[in-house]
């Protein structure tokens, strides 16, 4: 069963392929969405009644907030220390965790799903990916890593399962990405895709990575030991991949 549902201003795919009977699938899928639609109203930096605005404008401390939006914070500020300060949620100014947000929202919606029994399945929320079991072919989920320069090519198609795939790049949204320690936007990478056994992770690898510029080649190397593969290329179109990269045949 395949549903599409408009929200964290994009398009999330959810896919079911689970041999089970359609009323609950159709449940499953309600729930996804309600979950995310409540991510977006909680976490959105453009609405002004969500807590993260609301947070910003200090109209709440921390310890008035939900236990979300506390493990949120939490997690950024380890993921600030375990980069180096590249991945920052104040890096462009106010508190914007959305780089954390959108990949750990579909990381805990695929554990609801798998919660609830659905074993193969693979959500995409504009490119952040969480696959688990087999698609309906009985094969690997298959993910196209689109090309950073031509969009109607691919650099790379991988075959995943049991694996979440980011990929962050200045191709399609421009300058968004800010290197915190000069605060302009990062340069020296054009693309940088992340798998990995946890998409709230790959997210933020992937943004880190990219906001480290070319040195962050020789950083997401690290993490191959800790099962996080990668693939990148450069501003001047040399591209680099980790020798784990499932690549599909």
């Amino acid at each position: 069963m395949h549903h599409a549902e408009h929200v964290m201003g994009t398009v999330v795919s959810i896919d079911l392929a689970d041999d089970l009977p359609a009323p609950v699938l159709r449940a499953m899928i309600g729930d996804v969405c309600s979950w995310l639609h409540e991510v977006d109203r909680r976490f959105s930096t453009y609405r002004d009644d969500s807590e993260v605005s609301r947070l910003r404008r200090r109209e709440i401390d921390v310890s008035d907030c939900s236990a979300d939006l506390r493990h949120v914070l939490e997690a950024c500020a380890d993921l600030w220390r375990e980069t180096d300060g590249y991945f920052d949620a104040y890096a462009a100014g106010p508190l914007d965790p959305s780089g954390y947000v959108k990949g750990w929202s579909v990381e805990v919606a695929s554990a609801r799903l798998a919660e609830a029994g659905s074993v193969n399945h693979c959500l995409n929320a504009g490119g952040d990916i969480r696959a688990r079991g087999l698609s309906a072919k009985g094969e690997p989920w298959r993910v196209g890593i689109r090309h950073p320069w031509e969009p109607d090519k691919l650099s790379w198609v991988l075959a995943v399962t049991d694996r979440a795939v980011a990929t962050s790049g200045i191709y399609e949204r421009g300058d968004h990405v800010f290197n915190p320690r000069t605060r302009e936007p990062a340069h020296g990478l054009r693309s940088v895709t992340v798998v990995g056994p946890d998409l709230a992770l790959t997210d933020a690898y992937a943004t880190a990575a990219l906001a480290m510029g070319e040195a962050g080649l020789a950083w997401l190397a690290k993490l191959t030991p800790e099962g996080y593969e990668s693939a990148a290329v450069t501003d001047d179109g040399r591209a680099f991949t980790s020798s784990g990269l499932p690549t599909a045949a």
